[in-house]
């Protein structure tokens, strides 16, 4: 019974509430209206991303940044990322002399956010299949024509990355999308051809090192040369200054100073040769 009077009290309380005929149907139809359109006039990009406002078809330049956001319901918002992406192309692509070579090279690129709706518009939102695919193939080729095969296994190859950089970046940069780098990953060549051209590479490199070699041992020579000419030189000064006279007078020099010692010794003047004095004994 008590159960019963509970749902009674509650329809009664639910009566008083609503309103009565077409106040009632249209508070209905406003709560339902509210509750469809409530979540699409909210809506949310992701960090990284830029949202693109459409209008039944036309795209506002104005882009929406990251974070929580309060819309019209009947816009549709295209989420399109701005981070930084990467493709990877493999390509056998025609070296300066003809040879076929296989290359691996990744992009590294971002989307403009200032042109994010400008690319939307005009090429879509497969713009890196529409654009940047093709473009990085045409710039491998053509760039690689223009060097030898060898230049791959060279530090040339950090050049092949900087000139493909070049070529991408001002026409990518146009259509609204940065590149940030291009990398060279791999390079194959046929196995005959690339021993061959490690062989040589390694003729050339031991051909530097004996140069080097030559070079260290023609300064080496030219340094006993100069030293011994030193040597020569200084023998010749003193060998002109030794006069008899000046012989004799560090002679009697040296004798003068072994007098004057305390130890014990005899002198003979005058007995020596040259005249000079002789010292007997000691201790």
């Amino acid at each position: 019974m008590n159960g019963h009077n509970e749902i009674d009290d509650i329809q009664d309380f639910l009566k008083r509430l609503l309103p009565k005929g077409k106040n009632k149907f249209f508070l209905i139809l406003a709560l339902f209206i509210g509750l469809i359109v409530l979540p699409k006039s909210i809506t949310i990009i992701p960090a990284g991303h830029v949202g693109l406002k459409d209008f039944f078809g036309k795209v506002s330049d104005k882009t929406l940044p990251a974070g929580l956001h309060l819309v019209n319901p009947f816009l549709s918002i295209h989420k399109m990322t701005i981070r930084t992406q990467e493709i990877t192309e493999e390509a056998n692509v025609p070296s300066k002399e003809g040879l076929s070579v296989h290359l691996d090279v990744s992009l590294l690129f971002s989307l403009n956010p200032d042109k994010a709706a400008q690319v939307y518009k005009t090429i879509g939102p497969d713009y890196i299949r529409v654009v940047i695919v093709p473009q990085l193939r045409s710039v491998i080729r053509g760039v690689t024509a223009s060097y030898e095969a060898k230049a791959l296994y060279t530090a040339e190859r950090e050049s092949i990355s900087n000139e493909m950089y070049t070529h991408l970046q001002p026409v990518l940069l146009e259509r609204g999308m940065t590149v940030e780098k291009v990398l060279l990953r791999s390079a194959t060549l046929p196995a005959i051809l690339a021993t061959a051209i490690e062989k040589k590479l390694e003729a050339e490199q031991q051909s530097e090192q004996m140069k080097f070699v030559l070079n260290k041992e023609t300064q080496e020579a030219d340094r006993k040369r100069i030293e011994a000419q030193g040597i020569a030189d200084f023998q010749k000064i003193v060998t002109t200054g030794l006069t008899d006279a000046f012989l004799r007078w560090k002679g009697i020099e040296a004798t003068s100073k072994l007098a004057d010692s305390q130890n014990s010794k005899v002198v003979v003047i005058g007995s020596g040769k040259d005249g000079l004095p002789i010292i007997l004994g000691g201790q």
